[in-house]
């Protein structure tokens, strides 16, 4: 399994399937389609008959129930795009066979390194078989190590008639990176009743709370006068900014916050005197909590109009997904389910909320509960990304047992 599933993955992350938030298409890049459609022509050759790319870019297979007693309809899905944070293309990685537990040069050109001092869990993975990237991308496990994962479980399930399962739903999606993995999926034409993401971090990772997530869009309107003659007139776009900012918690921001704690964490500022524009990222896992701090960014910037007796800033506030657990709580054998899988693959669930969402968070809201369990990799949509290709053999290990521990109910 260790094998397959790490060739797998190095033929998914040689193709560059980097999303672009910039862009107004479904998919967001054409380029996706290419390992989609790659994908779709591997279900085919296993026996998978059904398997198809629809117009939106989601991959969708079926592997029909091979017992006659109803059991529930499970799906595993995982997305095909990478961060636009970090180049995905032309990934060079690097495989270390007995990893020696010592830092990893990354690029020696560049003095580049994984270093046990800034990645301490680095320890854990001594002898196992390390993929890294070299130093000038991110390596893509988040999310085609999922992918690879699945992929690899529904080959197994192929080759081995002799498992007994019921109907297990395949999806691939696009643009889940930039907020638009589910935009467009049809939960009807999927047909599960109950599915996973493989697109956790860690081994063992299992999680079914999430962030409430909005996204607060700032525009600010200026007033530029020759800084000579400015006195009672000039109204400094950045200078308001900036303010603004200042009104808004200091010990709420990501650097500051773990666990279950929210932040308010600005992604952009940029502009002139005349003109200037900011974006915040909007997080709590209370619901109480995430509208308290909605409200509070509100009334900051009636604040700021206020002060200045006019419409200087305009303010676009947007929910973007909501936590998970309200929905898939009334199903918890999922979670019991996964839970069970991980055991016995002799790995120690873990189970913590996510900082972050998952294509699995909206679609739990879109009546497919969907929890999220781990793909294997760390340190996500930088170029110190790695994942061990144990990790990722477990993961699809416990893709098997859930198959088989829901033929046995």
């Amino acid at each position: 399994m260790k094998e397959t599933v790490l060739n797998k993955f190095l033929r998914y992350i040689a193709i560059d399937t980097q999303s672009d938030e910039n862009s107004n298409t479904q998919p967001s890049t054409a380029k996706q389609l290419t390992l989609s459609k790659l994908l779709v022509k591997e279900l085919k050759a296993m026996g998978i008959k059904d398997a198809a790319l629809d117009e939106y870019g989601y991959v969708m297979a079926t592997i029909p129930s091979n017992v006659k007693k109803k059991i529930p309809v499970i799906g595993f899905i995982a997305h095909v795009d990478t961060a636009p944070d970090l180049s995905g293309a032309d990934i060079k990685p690097q495989i270390i066979e007995n990893y020696n537990g010592k830092d990893i040069v990354l690029n020696k050109e560049k003095k580049i390194s994984l270093k046990l001092k800034d990645f301490p869990e680095l320890a854990d993975f001594k002898g196992k078989t390390l993929i890294t990237t070299d130093g000038t991308t991110l390596l893509g496990a988040d999310d085609k190590a999922g992918v690879a994962e699945i992929m690899a479980a529904a080959e197994y399930i192929m080759k081995h008639p002799e498992i007994k399962h019921g109907t297990i739903k395949i999806g691939f999606t696009p643009d889940e990176e930039i907020g638009r993995g589910v935009d467009k999926f049809d939960v009807k034409k999927f047909g599960a009743d109950y599915a996973y993401t493989m697109d956790g971090g860690a081994l063992g990772e299992l999680e079914y709370e999430n962030f409430n997530a909005a996204s607060a869009k700032i525009k600010i309107h200026g007033n530029n006068i020759h800084p000579g003659y400015a006195k009672g007139k000039m109204i400094n776009s950045i200078l308001v900014a900036m303010e603004l900012n200042a009104l808004l918690p200091v010990n709420e921001r990501p650097e500051f916050t773990c666990d279950y704690e929210g932040f308010f964490h600005i992604v952009h500022i940029g502009g002139s005197v005349e003109e200037a524009s900011m974006q915040y990222i909007i997080r709590d896992h209370d619901r109480k909590k995430f509208e308290q701090k909605k409200k509070l960014i509100k009334d900051c910037v009636d604040f700021i109009n206020k002060r200045y007796g006019k419409d200087v800033i305009t303010l676009e506030l947007k929910d973007q997904y909501y936590n998970m657990r309200e929905m898939v709580e009334p199903h918890y054998h999922v979670v019991e389910t996964a839970f069970k899988a991980m055991k016995l693959a002799g790995i120690e669930p873990i189970v913590r909320p996510i900082r972050g969402g998952t294509d699995g968070a909206r679609l739990s809201f879109m009546e497919l509960p969907c929890p999220n369990i781990f793909a294997g990799g760390h340190n996500f949509h930088g170029k110190y990304e790695f994942v061990a290709a144990e990790s990722m053999a477990k993961a699809t290990e416990v893709i098997l047992n859930i198959i088989k521990l829901y033929a046995e109910k």
